[in-house]
């Protein structure tokens, strides 16, 4: 399979997707984790980080610098391919579809967000099943939890940014605490564990 493939689960295969939700102090801490990925990476990245809507963003500009690999705001309908990181545009939900077909919905806010970590989580979830992986990071609130027990429910991986070290610690602490993350890790040992769940799964 080509990085400009789509990627697709099937069941108990390989990882096909990453979806990564962070908050409050989410820049800096999505910058370090996308500068730990590889370029080439095999599978797409889909990311929430709650943004202001009331602004123009250039969050895809910002963190692009860091990263090894194209980061791009997701496109309603766009496929998503291996190798690129797609970020909720501000005031949008992601979702992702089967075979990896991105969603962008202006639905009514979940829990007083839009986009939320709890959709995204939730349809990579019924989209990869086993093959997914979610991962939360620093910020406030329960964003992301009811998302990632729904991945894990679909026999997914769940991780979670180390709560005792993250610089907001509600939204990991919260998924913590559900039972349902499978690699509780410090932010800089996030990207080098995603890389290698994805290459060891991969035929």
């Amino acid at each position: 399979m080509s990085d400009a493939e789509p990627t697709r689960a099937e069941p108990g295969g390989p990882y096909g997707i990453v979806a990564i939700a962070a908050s409050a102090g989410g820049i800096t801490a999505l910058g370090r984790v996308f500068g730990g990925l590889p370029a080439g990476f095999p599978v797409p990245v889909v990311v929430v980080q709650h943004l202001d809507p009331r602004h123009k963003t250039i969050i895809a500009e910002v963190l692009g610098r860091r990263a090894k690999m194209p980061v791009v705001l997701a496109r309603d309908g766009e496929q998503a391919k291996g190798g690129t990181i797609y970020i909720a545009p501000p005031n949008r939900h992601l979702l992702v579809e089967a075979g990896g077909v991105l969603v962008l919905s202006s639905s009514e806010l979940v829990h007083f967000l839009r986009p939320s970590a709890d959709l995204l989580f939730e349809s990579v979830a019924g989209a990869y099943g086993p093959g997914a992986i979610a991962c939360v990071m620093t910020g406030t609130g329960r964003d992301g939890t009811m998302g990632a027990s729904a991945v894990k429910s679909r026999g997914g991986t769940v991780i979670a940014e180390d709560p005792a070290l993250a610089e907001f610690k509600g939204m990991p602490e919260a998924v913590v605490a559900a039972g349902v993350v499978d690699f509780i890790l410090p932010l800089d040992e996030i990207a080098a564990v995603i890389s290698g769940l994805v290459e060891a799964n991969r035929s």
